[in-house]
């Protein structure tokens, strides 16, 4: 498929992103543990420090216990250090809930499932979901359509409450009925989901909010949400990509205006959208095609206060949505997951 080409995934941050994430726990980095373990504790007691300055006195806008980490951006540590050293940072950083991308600690040495879901809980964060391919060419592979029963069987062993997948769903093209076919077979992953108790999600990157390629005027985010059943399918809005979309896709191919609001998707449908990733980004016009650069949380442009606080609003809102912190590559991902917690635990709402 010719997204998937290594020659365009080379000038193609975003797909860079996509392609490498199947294979989050594969790289090892060269420092010890007790180096990045070392480096992690001045940080850890500068959290409070470090919180945004001038962000009132009302209400806190991050509901209390919704705060969580998808572990993608904490690849490096987590093949290094292991799982344990990972979430003892993590509590002290008070992040409630974890998100998995994958089960294997690299260098850190194997773990089981139930170690895994042990240690979790034992550094009091709550395993809240985890991403799992869509599908592949090989049978064997661990995706949601060659395996789906293995998924479910691993997901449920953790006690997860989603189980979702960051692929898109362009398996059978970028036709209205290409999505239309991925959305039948997400109904079913959703129906193998609900029957053991699980919530399936689908995670979106910018270009789910482009055009179908035989229908210029048909979004294809709207054929996803329309195709597939409310019930069975959900959506974890990664709200950095969708505001990457709003600036990629607010004019057709005809070159007619086609404006949207990544925030009234969730407030026309809030109940969709049990989970998020909170990621931002500097705007920037000239520099990068996709108009913003990815930054820790707190130091882009994305009006969190402003997004949280109006889910918030919604029919069960502060009780009904989970807020995941995230980076696709951060500087020093310890020193990303400290200030994004900092940052989003100082945020305050207006009039309280």
């Amino acid at each position: 498929m010719s997204r998937t080409r290594r020659t365009e995934a080379a000038n193609d941050p975003e797909l860079v992103h996509r392609l490498s994430r199947r294979n989050m726990l594969g790289v090892a980095a060269g420092a010890t543990a007790a180096a990045l373990l070392g480096a992690a504790a001045p940080a850890a007691a500068a959290a409070e420090a470090t919180a945004s300055p001038g962000q009132g006195h009302g209400r806190p806008v991050l509901p209390p216990g919704r705060l969580g980490i998808q572990l993608y951006s904490l690849r490096d540590k987590v093949a290094t250090l292991g799982f344990a050293a990972v979430f003892a940072e993590l509590q002290k950083y008070g992040y409630d809930e974890v998100e998995y991308a994958g089960y294997s600690q690299g260098s850190a040495g194997p773990i089981s499932l139930a170690r895994l879901k042990r240690l979790t809980r034992d550094h009091g964060l709550r395993p809240i979901g985890s991403h799992v391919g869509y599908y592949a060419s090989d049978p064997g592979a661990y995706t949601f359509a060659q395996n789906l029963d293995r998924v479910l069987d691993d997901a449920a062993a953790l006690g997860l409450p989603h189980i979702g997948t960051a692929s898109g769903p362009w398996r059978y093209g970028s036709t209205v009925d290409g999505w239309k076919r991925c959305a039948e077979e997400f109904n079913r992953f959703g129906a193998a989901a609900r029957r053991r108790g699980m919530k399936f999600y689908q995670h979106n990157h910018s270009e789910e909010f482009s055009f179908a390629s035989d229908r210029p005027d048909v979004r294809l985010y709207d054929v996803l949400l329309a195709e597939t059943d409310p019930d069975l399918v959900h959506l974890e809005m990664d709200i950095f990509w969708a505001y990457v979309g709003q600036y990629r896709y607010s004019v057709r191919p005809d070159g007619t205006p086609a404006p949207f609001d990544p925030l009234d998707y969730v407030l026309d449908q809030p109940h969709r959208y049990p989970l998020f990733h909170v990621k931002d980004g500097d705007r920037d016009d000239s520099a990068v095609p996709y108009g913003y650069r990815m930054t820790d949380v707190g130091d882009g442009d994305i009006d969190y206060r402003r997004f949280i606080s109006a889910v918030n609003r919604t029919r069960h809102g502060r009780n009904a949505h989970h807020w995941q912190a995230e980076h696709d590559n951060p500087v020093d991902s310890l020193t990303f997951a400290r200030k994004s917690s900092a940052h989003l635990h100082s945020l305050r709402e207006k009039g309280h």
